[in-house]
């Protein structure tokens, strides 16, 4: 029997998570989709957060959203239900280098991604379409990495971190937690915690979130 499937957030993020569920169903049938779960009514809505925490039979449970603050709330929230789990969403297209690799909870990670060797994953990260994380490399939580991100070895990136689209990390920087680098970055330093960076080479253009 296949495990029953709900994705919260029923927008792009949701619908893009949706077309990985059943690519992961066509190299191995995995997923029952049963519906989105958002607070307002679209194409395939079930319910919304009431509904999910009043499930009670197991339910796979994926965070759709490209809000690292607001999966994790939406995660502390939906964990008090017991019969809720999340899996972790890995496009059979994703190239994982070796049993090094480790993740933890509730990630997605989409087609045409990279993760090389000795990497560590941990819980509710998106790891957008066409990214490499390179050797040695440590995620956080609730990390948003967009399309196209190129991190190199040694990268450390902190929890609740959001990475834009087509960022690029030298090798060896560390990205504190809560912060912000914008579409396009390159990041040569070290980035501290709550703060927002754009440019090439990335600087500093706000402090606090």
């Amino acid at each position: 029997m296949l495990d029953e499937l709900v994705i919260v957030g029923s927008g792009g993020m949701g619908r893009e998570t949706l077309v990985l569920a059943n690519r992961i169903n066509q190299s191995k049938e995995s997923w029952s989709f049963i519906g989105f779960v958002d607070n307002q009514d679209g194409d395939g809505v079930v319910g919304n957060d009431e509904w999910l925490m009043a499930r009670e039979k197991k339910t796979a449970v994926a965070i759709a959203v490209g809000s690292s603050e607001l999966r994790n709330k939406l995660y502390h929230k939906y964990k008090e239900n017991k019969n809720i789990v999340f899996p972790n969403l890995i496009d059979p297209d994703v190239i994982v280098g070796d049993e090094s690799v480790v993740f933890g909870e509730g990630n997605i990670v989409c087609a045409g991604s990279i993760i090389t060797t000795n990497v560590q994953i941990g819980n509710f990260n998106i790891i957008n379409l066409n990214c490499t994380i390179s050797h040695d490399s440590v995620i956080g939580d609730f990390v948003t990495i967009s399309m196209g991100c190129n991190l190199s070895g040694n990268t450390v990136v902190n929890d609740l971190t959001e990475i834009g689209t087509g960022t690029q990390v030298i090798q060896g920087k560390k990205i504190g937690r809560n912060s912000i680098i914008g579409a396009g970055s390159v990041v040569i330093r070290d980035i501290g915690d709550f703060v927002t960076v754009v440019g090439v080479p990335g600087q500093v253009i706000k402090v606090g979130r």
